[in-house]
């Protein structure tokens, strides 16, 4: 059993697995490698509006993501609006380029996992606005906008909507949520205020964060989806804790496994090593 799990892995970076997803590298699929190196194949676009919600850049090259990423999206767009009503939409900034690798603005957001999602926004009085683009709220909730004597006011309780619609979505599980620690606090306080499930909360509490070697991202939420099984097996890996609520990936004891471990760690060096190719095969093509 466990020596077909590492076939099932090594034959995943191999070049006669899974189709043809890349004519660089065929058996590397769907999400490959780490957020800030790797690839992307079989990769889905969202669409410019849908919905409750509305791309940042509408005519923008950076909107292509894994099909998961892309669900919980439009699916916690749709929940926003099913709980709080018509007001704001949902402005969505990059995800990734078609086939993954390096895109300007970003040092992550390279395998179809990552997005940005600009925050609902309210004026200083309650009423739902349109989003200013991307503009940086204080612990107070209030951001100035720039080139304006204009405030807006950080929309707690559709951004907590968000928040739980994106936790609790059967298209992906949740690795990471990046924003501020006052932003996520006043989030924390209003969920606790409203009674919302302790469980909930303390999902909430673990996969929010603010990053510690990039801005604090008090501007916008920085969505990250774990890698699935499947994707896992073809190469997916990393991007922050793999919380125990995830479902379990295949996972190799080199002390009990027929095959020596030396193998299982040679088969995720060609993985890597396959990404790279296919980066570099890419570069070669601009």
């Amino acid at each position: 059993m466990k020596r077909a799990l590492l076939v099932a892995f090594a034959g995943s970076v191999g070049f006669a697995c899974l189709g043809t997803p890349t004519p660089l590298a065929p058996g590397l699929d769907g999400s490959v490698g780490v957020p800030h190196r790797g690839v992307l194949t079989r990769a889905v676009e969202l669409g410019r509006s849908g919905p409750g919600y509305v791309r940042y850049r509408p005519q923008g090259a950076y909107y292509w993501g894994t099909p998961e990423l892309v669900g919980v999206i439009e699916a916690a767009a749709r929940r926003v609006v099913d709980e709080c009503g018509n007001g704001s939409l949902l402005v969505v900034g990059d995800l990734s380029a078609r086939r993954g690798g390096r895109i300007e603005r970003h040092q992550s957001h390279r395998t179809g996992r990552d997005a940005d999602l600009l925050f609902y926004v309210m004026s200083p009085g309650g009423a739902p606005l349109a989003s200013p683009g991307f503009v940086s709220f204080g612990a107070d909730g209030l951001a100035p906008v720039p080139g304006t004597r204009q405030f807006v006011r950080f929309d707690v309780e559709r951004n907590w909507q968000l928040v739980k619609a994106c936790l609790t979505s059967s298209r992906a599980s949740v690795q990471r949520l990046y924003v501020s620690h006052e932003l996520e606090a006043l989030m924390i306080d209003y969920a606790r205020a409203r009674g919302e499930d302790a469980a909930l909360v303390w999902h909430a509490e673990m996969v929010l964060t603010e990053p510690g070697d990039s801005a604090p991202h008090d501007d916008h939420f920085h969505l990250r989806v774990a890698c699935t099984r499947q994707q896992a097996i073809g190469g997916c890996d990393g991007g922050g804790p793999y919380w125990d609520w995830l479902p379990p990936l295949p996972e190799l004891d080199p002390t009990e496994a027929e095959v020596p471990g030396e193998e299982l760690l040679s088969a995720r060096r060609l993985t890597a090593s396959r990404a790279d190719a296919v980066l570099a095969g890419l570069s070669a093509m601009r």
